[in-house]
């Protein structure tokens, strides 16, 4: 076979790090939010190819079904099944949990990795404003219903993909909503920090229970994600040689699911496979205990 060539000196650089791991993961179950689609369909692959049994939690189960149809075609690994997820809707979230529940035994992976950016205002079923929704309440909701589970099946990983956009974000618990002001590029932020402080507070609460949580940043990358602003769409084609592609996006979600040397490690935020300078706002503790609180409020459930 000819040999494959390293990609030119700017793509390497653009394409950041790579899980090195070669561990398997047959025996396993792992869970994928937004898995049809993007980094989260690479990230079931890779999962899939390691032998993992994958559940492809999404909205779009006819999109699910083709991603999870190609991963076994490619993979030989004919244990990749979708089950319907819309995070904008906590009633969903529950008959999901439930099927989930009844129908599978183990959870050792969990990857909350689906997300929403740029949106023009809008609210969730439950009137929450769509980034806070579905970035974190929707995923903060869906790990408190799975962590039983998960500690069940320990050693086990909650895996929060987060962004570099968390520097940005504040969390305003004055106007949480955005009712009193709102910019799309900033409640991504803010949810995205909001990603960074429940790992925080779910890795000090799991202390003991071999289940880790940590947080990462994938990288710039090539995805549907921008499909809310035509602006950043066009940018988004124009800089595509600079954006890292899906596949190297999954590098740093597939590292923190894998990686031997992250068996205890926990409330750490990484980027490129490595561990990420997290901003001022995201290591602060009281903050977060704080947004422990109202998100419980918020989504009317009790989580001690």
């Amino acid at each position: 076979l000819p040999a494959v060539s390293p990609p030119p000196p700017p793509r390497r650089f653009v394409a950041g790090g790579r899980c090195e791991s070669a561990a398997r993961l047959e025996g396993k179950a792992a869970v994928i939010t937004g898995a049809n689609t993007g980094i989260g369909k690479e990230t079931a692959r890779e999962l899939a190819r390691r032998g993992a049994r994958v559940i492809i939690a999404c909205r779009d189960t006819a999109k699910g079904e083709a991603a999870a149809a190609e991963i076994r075609a490619e993979t030989g690994n004919p244990q990749v099944v979708v089950k319907k997820l819309d995070l904008a809707d906590t009633k969903s979230i529950r008959e999901f949990a439930d099927s989930f529940l009844a129908e599978e035994k183990e959870l050792h992976i969990l990857i909350n990795n689906a997300g929403v950016m740029l949106c023009p205002y809008s609210k969730t079923a439950d009137g929450f404003e769509m980034h806070l929704g579905v970035n974190h309440l929707g995923h903060f909701l869906l790990t408190f219903l799975l962590l039983e589970r998960l500690k069940q099946s320990a050693p086990a990983r909650i895996i929060n993909v987060s962004s570099l956009g968390h520097h940005g974000g504040r969390i305003r618990f004055h106007d949480l909503n955005g009712e009193k002001s709102y910019n799309r590029g900033l409640a991504y932020c803010h949810s995205k920090l909001a990603n960074v402080l429940f790992t925080r507070e779910l890795a000090r609460r799991l202390q003991g229970t071999k289940v880790t949580a940590n947080a990462l940043h994938p990288g710039s990358v090539y995805t549907e994600l921008v499909r809310h602003s035509v602006a950043m769409t066009w940018l988004w084609r124009i800089f595509s040689f600079f954006l890292k592609t899906p596949w190297e996006g999954a590098q740093t979600s597939v590292y923190c699911a894998v990686a031997e040397e992250l068996e205890s490690v926990t409330g750490q935020y990484f980027s490129d496979c490595q561990p990420a300078y997290v901003s001022s706002w995201g290591r602060d503790d009281e903050t977060a205990k704080k947004l422990w609180n109202v998100s419980c409020e918020l989504l009317g459930i009790q989580w001690d």
